[in-house]
C-alpha cells in the first residue's frame, strides 16, 4: 500500500484500545462504564497527541478539532464510537473513530491546512445502552433525542441524563431541538467495517453506501399464569413463553415473506426475559424485543402493524395479556449523491477496488443525515463476522479504506464551501 496515511500508526491504535476491555469478556467496553472512560482518556491523549483540541460537548461526545484556514466555515466532521456490544471485537466503531484521527494526523504530518475546520468525534453509546436506547450521541446532534428518553431508567436506577451528566455532557441542554443546525456542517463522513460478506467475496477493499436500512425495534410482553410445572394439567395452563414461541416462529415467517421483493428487509427477535425462569414453573411472564430493518420506511410501517395484531392474536388464542411497545425507530438514511460521488473518485485515483452498496447494519450516520450531506466508506470484515470476539479487518484492508477517507476529506474540502 502506497497511501499517505501512516498505516502501521493506525494499526497500533486499533489495537491499543481494543485492549482496554473486560479480561473475562474480550472485547467488552460498554459505554458509561469506567472502562468506557478510561478509553475516552486513552482517546483524549491521543487527540492531544495529533495536534487536535479536546471538547466534550452537551451530548457526552468526544470531539478534536483543527482549525481550518477558513475557520468561519462550517467544519468537515468525521465521526463513529468507541464503545462496544458484550463480548464484540475490535474493530466496530473503534476502526472509524482512528481513521479520522489518522486522517487528522496525516494532514498535521504533511503540513496540510483545510480551509474548512476538521472535526473527529467519538459519539457516545451508539451501540444500545442500558437505558434502552441506541446511538445516543448522534442522536443529540440531530435532535433524534426526547426529554422522554433522558428519563429512561438503567439497570441500577440511574437515568440515561444523569449517566450523560456523569460522562461530562449537559441533559438540560438536551431534546428535540439538535445541537448541531441543519447546515452547520459542511458534511459528515464515517468509516466502518461492513459486518457482511460481500467485500471480501468479491476481493474488494471499499465499500460506498448508497444508503442505511432504518431501525425499527418494538417490545412485546405476554403475561399469563404462574403455575406449578407438575401439577397443572396442559389443558388448563396460560404459558407465557408459548405466546413467546409463537411470536418468533410468526415474525421470521411474516419477515420471510416480507423479504422476498425488491426492498431490503430482515428482523430478528434477539432479547428474551423469561419469569421466573424456573424448570419446575409454567412461565408467567415474557417480555422480548424484536427489531426489522429495511430501506423502504412504509414496509417497516406496515411490518409493526403486522407484528401488533400477531402479539394480540396469539394473547387471545391462549388467554393471555400483552403489551406492545415500540422502543425506538430510526428512518432510511440516504447519503448525498456528491459525497458518494466524492468518495467513488477517490477510490478510483487511489487504485483501490470498490462496490457501491447499500449498508444492512445502523451507524451514527443515520442520524447524521438529518442535519449534513453525509458519506460512508465500508472495508471487508473477514467471514463477515462482528459483534463477537472473531470480528476482523486486515490491516491492508483498513489502510487502504483510511487512504480513501483522507483523499476525500481533502477533495471535500477544496469544493465544499
Amino acid at each position: 500500500m502506497t497511501g499517505k496515511i501512516d498505516g502501521d500508526r493506525l494499526w497500533r491504535r486499533v489495537m491499543e484500545l481494543a485492549e482496554l476491555t473486560e479480561r473475562e469478556r474480550p472485547y467488552t467496553r460498554r459505554s458509561f462504564t469506567d472502562l468506557f472512560l478510561e478509553g475516552r482518556v486513552w482517546l483524549g491523549e491521543q487527540f492531544a497527541g495529533a495536534g487536535l483540541e479536546l471538547s466534550i460537548d452537551s451530548g457526552g461526545n468526544l470531539v478534536g478539532r483543527r482549525a481550518g484556514s477558513r475557520d468561519e466555515l462550517p467544519p468537515l466532521v468525521i465521526g463513529s464510537h468507541s464503545d462496544t456490544v458484550s463480548g464484540g471485537g475490535r474493530f466496530d466503531g473503534i476502526a472509524g473513530v482512528l481513521a479520522g484521527l489518522e486522517v487528522a494526523q496525516t494532514l498535521g504530518d504533511y503540513g496540510v491546512t483545510l480551509r474548512h475546520p476538521l472535526e473527529v468525534v467519538d459519539f457516545l453509546a451508539e451501540e444500545p445502552s442500558e437505558y434502552g436506547l441506541s446511538c445516543v450521541g448522534s442522536r443529540t446532534w440531530s435532535g433524534h433525542i426526547s426529554t422522554e428518553d433522558l428519563k429512561r431508567v438503567g439497570p441500577d436506577g440511574e437515568t440515561l441524563g444523569e449517566a450523560i451528566q456523569r460522562v461530562g455532557g449537559v441533559p438540560s441542554l438536551l431534546g428535540p431541538e439538535p445541537l448541531r443546525k441543519p447546515g452547520s456542517l459542511a458534511c459528515y463522513l464515517e468509516l466502518h467495517i461492513e459486518q457482511a460478506r460481500v467485500l471480501e467475496s468479491k476481493g474488494l477493499s471499499v465499500g460506498i453506501v448508497t444508503e442505511i436500512v432504518g431501525i425499527t425495534r418494538h417490545r412485546v410482553t405476554f403475561v399469563g399464569r404462574t403455575d406449578h410445572a407438575g401439577s397443572t394439567p396442559m389443558g388448563l395452563r396460560h404459558d407465557a413463553l408459548v405466546g413467546a414461541a409463537r411470536f418468533v416462529d410468526g415474525v421470521s415467517g411474516k419477515a420471510t415473506a416480507f423479504a422476498d421483493g425488491e426492498d431490503y428487509f430482515v428482523a430478528t427477535v434477539g432479547q428474551i426475559a423469561v419469569a421466573p425462569n424456573a424448570f419446575n414453573v409454567v412461565p408467567g411472564e415474557v417480555s422480548l424485543v424484536v427489531e426489522h430493518r429495511s430501506n423502504a420506511k412504509e414496509l417497516s410501517k406496515r411490518f409493526s402493524g403486522e407484528l401488533e395484531r400477531l402479539t394480540n392474536e396469539i394473547a387471545t388464542a391462549l388467554e393471555l395479556t400483552c403489551a406492545f411497545e415500540t422502543v425506538s425507530t430510526a428512518n432510511p438514511a440516504i447519503c448525498d449523491a456528491f459525497v458518494r460521488d466524492t468518495i467513488r473518485n477517490a477510490s478510483e485515483d487511489s487504485g483501490n477496488g470498490y462496490l457501491v452498496m447499500a449498508c444492512g447494519a445502523g451507524h451514527d450516520a443515520m442520524h447524521m443525515a438529518d442535519i449534513a450531506p453525509m458519506g460512508m466508506i465500508l472495508v471487508p470484515s473477514r467471514d463477515g463476522r462482528s459483534h463477537c470476539p472473531e470480528e476482523w479487518t486486515g490491516p491492508d484492508d483498513l489502510a487502504a479504506g483510511v487512504d480513501v477517507l483522507y483523499e476525500t476529506v481533502l477533495s471535500l474540502d477544496a469544493t465544499l464551501d
